[in-house]
């Protein structure tokens, strides 16, 4: 009797569940412009779903036509916290069965995590690039955002990672009242297709002296034998199929070039780069590692990145002065343009606005936004640390976590900065 009570229990259990998922499920199909809802497998969720949201090609009006975003919607429950993921690229990894931002683990939040227009799936047709700006891809957001208001009734987070983090402060300082709270996670603000900033980060300011001399130090040597190095480079460029605008002992110098933002970037220990003594085969290796060619590469599944950095978000530039005599690049400027873009492409303006804009809010107004950054990231020599005084400000607050990369998060900070996170954000979502 009691294993046949256990029994009906499990399977009345099992009813109730699949009733709340076909009744979410039919929630979500029912939104105005929501379609091809699809169950999604999770480990990490209750329920998973992809859906489609449309979307106008440009603006508020459908006349320039429409196109299908990607969202990925994880569901907790509907009068639980949601997290909306601002991603900058695709939304591929959200597929994942075991994914979950780290804001919905920590706060058993739900998640809507959206696919950047023009990447992947969510590209409108034809792929004309003037509806490729940051006001279209806010306009996305706030679209996704009150679309799916209508099913999840709780305070809202929005969050991203470098450029999805760039996205979470665009879209606070745009849409100021969307969400409840904002999380940017090493997200860079740039003024100019060139920054500026980021050259004289790498020269003199990050890491230790020892350190910054050990980086230059592999640059030279790379230079200094790069007549023995490069045709083994250039074999393994040909057996990946890598092609460029520029010769190859061009490329060859953008990698070298790029090597220190790329290693500091990703907190690669300078203790891995290899002696002088070491054979052209070891360095060979290295190099690829920390600097691989495929960045410079046509086509590149970043170029709708390209094309924003140079319209609207800026990028970083490139200084070769210590081994300019050993490079066939002379002057880097405008690589940008003259190396990653393509050449119908070349001729974009940049526009300052954005930045301006964003700067301006910010300096102003006190959202209830947290900005978390790495110390030894290049990156953050563009964020929002070096200038936003949030000393007289009630909640906004800038994170720099010690010798921190580009992978700086809210898990992997100090004991009691990652608490005082923790605790900040609890209080805005509960009190």
């Amino acid at each position: 009797m009691k294993r046949l009570f256990l029994s009906l229990i499990m399977i009345w259990s099992v009813v109730i569940i699949s009733a709340q998922t076909s009744s979410f499920m039919k929630k979500l199909a029912a939104l105005d412009g929501v379609s091809g809802v699809e169950k999604l497998d999770s480990n990490t969720f209750p329920e998973k779903y992809l859906i489609r949201v449309r979307q106008n090609v440009d603006g508020d009006t459908p006349d320039k036509g429409t196109f299908n975003q990607r969202v990925v919607v994880g569901y907790k429950g509907e009068d639980r916290p949601t997290v909306i993921v601002t991603e900058g690229y695709y939304a591929d990894y959200a597929l994942s069965p075991s994914y979950i931002e780290e804001l919905c683990r920590l706060f058993d939040a739900n998640m809507v995590f959206c696919e950047y227009r023009y990447f992947g799936p969510s590209t409108p047709e034809p792929c004309d690039w003037t509806y490729m700006t940051v006001g279209n891809s806010l306009r996305d957001l706030h679209h996704v955002n009150q679309t799916l208001r209508q099913v999840f009734k709780g305070k809202w987070i929005s969050t991203g990672i470098s450029k999805g983090g760039q996205t979470t402060m665009f879209y606070r300082a745009y849409y100021p009242d969307d969400v409840d709270v904002s999380v940017s996670y090493v997200a860079p603000l740039n003024k100019r297709v060139e920054d500026g900033r980021h050259e004289p980060f790498l020269s003199k300011k990050v890491g230790t002296k020892e350190e910054r001399e050990a980086v230059l130090a592999a640059q030279m040597h790379l230079m200094e034998r790069k007549a023995d190095i490069l045709p083994q480079w250039e074999a393994y460029c040909k057996s990946h199929d890598y092609s460029y605008r520029v010769p190859m002992a061009d490329i060859y110098d953008y990698c070298v070039m790029e090597y220190p933002f790329a290693l500091w970037q990703w907190g690669t220990p300078v203790s891995v780069i290899p002696s002088a003594d070491a054979s052209d085969e070891v360095w060979l290796k290295h190099f690829i590692e920390v600097s691989s060619p495929d960045y410079f590469s046509h086509p590149n599944r970043y170029m709708p990145f390209f094309v924003q950095a140079a319209k609207e978000l800026g990028y970083y530039g490139y200084d070769n002065k210590p081994f300019r005599k050993l490079c066939s690049v002379k002057r880097p400027k405008h690589y940008l343009r003259d190396v990653m873009l393509t050449e119908e492409l070349c001729n974009l303006k940049f526009d300052k606005s954005l930045y301006k804009h964003t700067r301006r809010y910010l300096k102003k107004n006190d959202p209830r936004h947290i900005f978390i950054y790495g110390e030894i990231d290049p990156w953050s020599s563009s964020g929002v640390a070096g200038w936003l005084d949030c000393s007289r400000k009630l909640n906004m607050r800038v994170y720099v976590q010690p010798r921190g990369s580009h992978t700086a998060r809210i898990g992997n900070m100090p004991e009691q900065m990652k608490n005082e996170i923790i605790g900040r954000i609890t209080r805005w979502l509960y009190e």
